[in-house]
């Protein structure tokens, strides 16, 4: 008790417990040390080979997804070049076969395409890199008034040039132009044609250009001036039977009444004339009418 009481000696024996203990611990905490290095270095010797392996697997999936995404790109572009020739294809062949001629005017207003029947109904072999007014020259509206039909509410001048149409519906804000002329060729053949200019508007709003549809008119024209001359033909023909009936009744009425024997021989004689007259007249009018119906057929 009295060695307890002594405090140096109290301090002392604490040291000594203190160091004993730290010394305890510290060799429990190097054996747990070295037990914990010897399980990582144990689990690193394992996990090595998954650890090389794991990259190869990686780089052949991304390969392997990489090789579809190709050939599924592949598939795409060549499914729609396929799309976009059958599409051009069919474009070409609807234009090459159609009768009227199409005529494809750039911003630039000259002629980037042209269908056959545009060649056959203009006269030129070859009409790209070509203006408007090169390829129409001087040809004028038949009657720009024949218009309001189409454009009530504008005014047009009674000397309208194709050309002149082509340009405005390239450079202003014009749709379209429904419009009739007669046409001469590089080789002197006229035509009457039709022309319809309808703006070619882009995705974005501009303008891709002009195109012009043109119908060959002149068979129709024909037609029309001899149904025409037709008509004026048989109103004259008319105007010829009614007078000789009106002739024929009035020599009939006067051989009715007169009693001269001499007289009514020269009326019965102008009465065979007039009804000559009158036959041959008719007979000239079938005889036209048959030879027009052979010819139509």
């Amino acid at each position: 008790m009295r060695l307890l009481a002594n405090p140096v000696l109290l301090r002392a024996a604490l040291v000594l417990v203190c160091s004993i203990s730290a010394f305890v611990l510290g060799l429990f905490m190097i054996r747990r040390l070295r037990k914990s290095i010897a399980a990582e270095s144990d689990l690193g010797d394992a996990a090595t080979p998954s650890l090389e392996m794991m990259p190869v697997h990686l780089y052949s999936t991304v390969i392997q997804q990489l090789k579809q995404q190709k050939h599924e790109l592949q598939v795409q572009t060549q499914s729609e070049q396929l799309r976009a020739r059958t599409s051009e294809s069919f474009s070409q062949a609807v234009l090459t076969n159609l009768s009227s001629g199409v005529l494809v005017f750039g911003s630039n207003g000259l002629v980037k395409t042209a269908n056959p029947a545009a060649k056959a109904i203009l006269g030129f072999a070859s009409m790209t890199g070509m203006s408007a007014a090169d390829i129409f020259r001087g040809s004028v509206v038949h009657s720009a008034n024949a218009r309001k039909d189409i454009f009530p509410d504008e005014t047009f001048d009674t000397a309208v040039r194709i050309a002149d149409e082509v340009q405005t519906v390239l450079h202003q804000d014009t749709k379209r132009r429904d419009i009739k002329a007669d046409y001469e060729g590089p080789t002197g053949q006229k035509r009457t044609i039709q022309v319809i200019v309808s703006r070619i508007p882009a995705v974005d709003g501009g303008l891709i250009g002009v195109a012009c549809l043109i119908s060959d008119l002149s068979e129709i024209e024909d037609i029309r001036r001899k149904q025409e001359l037709r008509g004026e033909i048989s109103a004259e023909m008319a105007l010829q039977l009614r007078t000789s009936l009106t002739t024929i009744a009035g020599f009939a009425q006067q051989l009715a009444n007169n009693r001269d024997p001499e007289f009514a021989q020269d009326l019965a004689k102008d009465i065979a004339q007039e009804a000559a007259q009158l036959d041959r007249t008719i007979g000239g009018f079938l005889t036209a009418e048959r030879a027009a119906a052979q010819a139509a057929k």
